[in-house]
């Protein structure tokens, strides 16, 4: 887990609202058309390369990680063949988006032209008044893997049938697992458990290793019980609130699945371990040190355990969320500044496309990465599907440092991503109480727990409205 997503997790504001991507916005091979709400007219969607230009863009690697700070400076001057008049003013940030300082800037209206938020910040991006419409100006002549891009991926960008950003990195949450207490438990490595009853069996084996080994974990603490819950309700096909953000909607047969499931590993099989009130990083240190089988995580969690925890990257294994009807989905994108220019519109486009939606190019230069010492192969971002994925994944493999063929169950499900619920840190901080009741009492009573978190999220809400 990375310090950004961290703090990702702290913005408790609403995803972007359920609308689908408009033909003007997805489908259109038209280069012509409006910029939308700046009513300056946009006689062509893509950027004269003799057009002079000068755009400020956040979120250029700091000093502190030479490679990728290198990688940038490279893609600028390669950008900078294709439009020689281009002026990037880039500024250095990490982490790339502080919730207090971002939203500082909204009120004062002080962002870069093109400006990092993540896929939660639509809804304060749009009530502050400080994002472009760029609809117009994204067709698959500006940004050609658009039709390949995974729609639950653009719609977190995507208000009332306007597109405001174009997505640069993101995840979907998925079963990470140990693949050497796998084989140790008889379990076959390549075939990971899709669905909880599958999950229970392989725990039970794993546990049955003995020696403080267990077969599943998860957080109940920090938020992150609250989390997880949403992580295991979305697989299962549930939602968090209602549609318009205003009532609690887990109390289901959905939700109470989610705790009995729980409630059965921890006391009937007895494969979650006696110690609970687990907060980050307590998992990604117990499988790094072989104690333990599986939990509900993130691709990037890899690379901590990797990187910070010096476990090996062969021992690692990703399959997709069990229940496979949904995945809870995070990510960043780039914004542009209300009041923009055309043809500043058109350069942060342009310089979004190459540098984070381009194959080969970018972060898709993977025999850069691997020749800058990074890691290659893992599953992340996971923006792509269609010819567009078939050749990322052709690509990762050329130049994998990590063993791509651990993560194919996960890349090879197609799950539809969800994203965190509105306000979705007071949600959290309750259900952290139901989930720590079922994993630490016995006598824990699961419609009880619903019922009681049911009422406390909706005094929240209200209070909020």
């Amino acid at each position: 887990m990375t310090r950004d997503r961290l703090l990702r997790r702290t913005v408790a504001l609403a995803a972007a609202a359920g609308l689908a991507l408009t033909a003007a916005a997805c489908s259109s091979g038209s280069d012509t058309g409006n910029s939308g709400d700046s009513g300056k007219p946009a006689a062509s969607a893509s950027l004269d390369p003799n057009a002079k230009v000068t755009i400020s863009i956040d979120c250029q690697p700091p000093t502190t990680k030479p490679a990728e700070r290198k990688q940038w400076s490279e893609d600028v001057a390669a950008f900078n063949k294709l439009y020689p008049n281009v002026t990037i003013n880039a500024k250095d940030a990490s982490p790339c988006e502080e919730p207090a300082s971002f939203t500082a800037q909204l009120k004062g209206k002080t962002q870069p032209d093109v400006f990092y938020t993540y896929f939660t910040d639509l809804d304060q991006v749009l009530d502050a008044d400080q994002a472009e419409d760029i609809s117009a100006y994204v067709n698959e002549r500006t940004v050609p893997a658009l039709g390949d891009i995974d729609p639950s991926v653009m719609k977190t960008l995507t208000s009332e049938g306007k597109l405001y950003g174009l997505p640069t990195t993101n995840y979907k949450m998925g079963l990470l697992y140990n693949r050497k207490l796998f084989k140790q438990a008889g379990l076959d490595p390549e075939k990971p458990p899709t669905t909880w009853a599958e999950v229970r069996e392989a725990a039970k084996k794993i546990a049955a290793l003995g020696n403080g080994v267990n077969g599943y974990g998860d957080y109940s603490a920090t938020n992150q019980g609250g989390w997880h819950f949403t992580a295991e309700l979305y697989g299962l096909g549930g939602s968090m609130t209602t549609e318009d953000g205003k009532k609690a909607a887990f109390n289901t047969p959905e939700g109470k699945q989610v705790l009995q499931n729980l409630y059965a590993m921890r006391w009937t099989d007895n494969t979650m371990g006696a110690t609970q009130s687990l907060k980050w990083p307590d998992l990604m240190t117990q499988m790094s040190t072989d104690k333990l089988g599986m939990y509900v995580g993130a691709p990037d969690d890899i690379t901590y355990m990797v990187q910070t925890l010096k476990g090996n990257y062969e021992d690692y294994g990703m399959g997709p969320m069990p229940g496979g009807k949904g995945a809870l989905l995070g990510g960043a994108d780039y914004m542009f500044k209300k009041g923009s220019t055309p043809d500043q519109i058109k350069a942060g486009i342009a310089w979004v496309n190459f540098k984070w939606l381009t194959m080969g190019k970018g972060q898709f230069d993977y025999a850069r990465t691997k020749a800058d010492g990074l890691p290659v192969g893992l599953p992340q971002p996971f923006l792509f599907g269609g010819s567009t994925l078939e050749a990322d994944n052709k690509a990762k493999a050329a130049s994998a440092t990590v063993p791509v063929q651990n993560y194919a169950p996960y890349l090879a499900t197609s799950v539809p991503g969800k994203t965190e619920p509105a306000n979705a840190q007071q949600i959290y901080k309750v259900l952290d109480g139901a989930v720590s009741a079922v994993l630490t009492d016995k006598n824990a009573n699961v419609d009880k727990l619903l019922s009681d978190a049911e009422s406390q999220v909706n005094q929240v809400l209200a209070n909020l409205q």
